[in-house]
């Protein structure tokens, strides 16, 4: 039996996209590395920044993260002095939360690197690739994240 040059986990399209997920996110950790920022914190905060006033759940909602995890970023972005947090109208419990001045200039000027980022990936491949890629990837998500909510 001949063996083939890859093994079969390195075929597995979770193992693949989750390379280049990695490989992404570290060159992006990279280029925000004079700001002070993660990317996961740079993706709330861009989040927040473009949809002022959302509650935290919707955050984790809009971002695929758990509320745990969204609460530790927002904190860790209040005490940056980039967002700011207050009681919500409706619902004392829950907190509503604004970018501020700095958070805003803050993805102001990173904005352009992110985008470099995915014009740099855009480079690998035609756009009729890029545009087939970016369809399969949405399909992916969009189909898994039904089926994970009718188990749940």
């Amino acid at each position: 039996m001949v063996r083939s040059e890859h093994s079969q986990h390195e075929l597995a399209i979770g193992y693949i996209m989750g390379m280049a997920y990695r490989k992404i996110t570290a060159l992006l950790q990279h280029r925000l590395k004079d700001y002070d920022i993660t990317t996961e914190q740079w993706s709330v905060l861009h989040k927040i920044y473009n949809s002022d006033g959302l509650i935290q759940k919707e955050i984790a909602d809009r971002t695929g993260k758990d509320k745990p995890t969204i609460t530790r970023i927002i904190d860790l972005l209040e005490s940056k002095g980039l967002v700011r947090k207050q009681a919500g109208e409706r619902d004392r419990r829950s907190f509503v939360v604004f970018a501020t001045e700095r958070g805003r200039e803050l993805i102001c000027e990173t904005l352009p690197i992110e985008r470099g980022v995915n014009e740099e990936v855009k480079q690998l491949m035609d756009a009729e690739e890029y545009e087939k890629l970016v369809e399969l990837l949405q399909r992916i998500h969009l189909q898994l994240g039904e089926e994970s909510q009718n188990k749940g």
